[in-house]
């Protein structure tokens, strides 16, 4: 994912909690320590600990296969609902130059900025809106301040999982803010890919009209991973923890940074749970 390298040393000196759950081993010398280290680092994998102690023998790579293909089992022809995500191809190695910072995407590459020149900022939140009524991604639009309150917020905390529910409990989601864009990606799929882990969804927070008082995001989204109701509850989290003024959401992003010994993720869940959004 973006900024992948920087994001990995970050786990490492900052989170010796979550060293265990995330830092599996990058050249995977035993599949006895990948079998530990997914069955430590992921609370799905307890319902299939049997059957992937039977494959545990294999090669590395073969042994990672073959457990996506145990979660995620194939009946007559068709997928099953998802428990969780896939095992995700890794994202091919960026050029050093490429991986160093990744730039702000523009919104030059979507609108002609000069068609925006004129319009306030209801008109612009119209526009936005209904430009992507018809396509596959997300849209919303933030006051100014509410952009100043996300970007302070993370640049305290650039870093946080947020959980997704699905059929057999709640999936976790790691989420890094780089530039304007916030990236998303399974936290399976960092356990086993580490910085090469594809994102899900990404994020971008669009400012070139927010002089006018506003800010226009969009969000776009893998549908092999998430469904468009999936990838919104992700975007409703984030404005949750990152928009929006709550003591015990503050208390978790400062607990997850500051003391990660103590972060644990029940807390999370029960606070996501509590939540409804106005």
């Amino acid at each position: 994912m973006a900024c992948a390298r920087k994001l990995f040393r970050v786990f490492q000196n900052n989170h010796p909690a979550l060293k265990r759950s995330i830092a599996m081993s990058r050249s995977l010398r035993s599949t006895e320590e990948a079998v530990e280290k997914l069955k430590e680092s992921n609370p799905y994998y307890w319902k299939y600990a049997e059957k992937i102690a039977k494959i545990q023998q294999t090669s590395a790579e073969e042994f990672l296969d073959r457990v996506e293909r145990v979660v995620n089992p194939i009946k007559d022809g068709q997928i099953q609902a998802r428990s969780y995500s896939e095992l995700l191809n890794p994202k091919q190695e960026l050029a050093k130059q490429e991986a160093a910072e990744l730039p702000h995407k523009k919104l030059s590459d979507i609108m002609k900025l000069e068609l925006l020149a004129d319009k306030s900022a209801e008109e612009l939140s119209q526009i936005w809106i209904e430009y992507h009524k018809t396509k596959d991604v997300l849209a919303a639009t933030l006051t100014k301040a509410q952009y100043e309150t996300l970007m302070g917020r993370a640049k305290e905390h650039p870093i946080f999982l947020l959980p997704l529910p699905r059929s057999e409990g709640f999936e976790f989601f790691l989420l890094q803010f780089a530039a304007n864009t916030v990236h998303f990606t399974p936290l399976l799929a960092y356990q086993v890919h580490h910085e090469n882990a594809p994102e899900c969804l990404t994020v971008v927070h669009y400012t070139e009209v927010q002089d006018k008082g506003v800010v226009l995001m969009r969000g776009e989204y893998d549908t092999k991973v998430l469904t468009a109701q999936e990838a919104q509850c992700l975007a409703n989290e984030l404005q949750m923890f990152y928009y929006k003024t709550d003591e015990s959401k503050m208390k978790l992003l400062e607990t997850f940074t500051k003391s990660p010994d103590e972060f644990k993720h029940t807390d999370l869940i029960k606070e996501v749970e509590n939540i409804q959004l106005a």
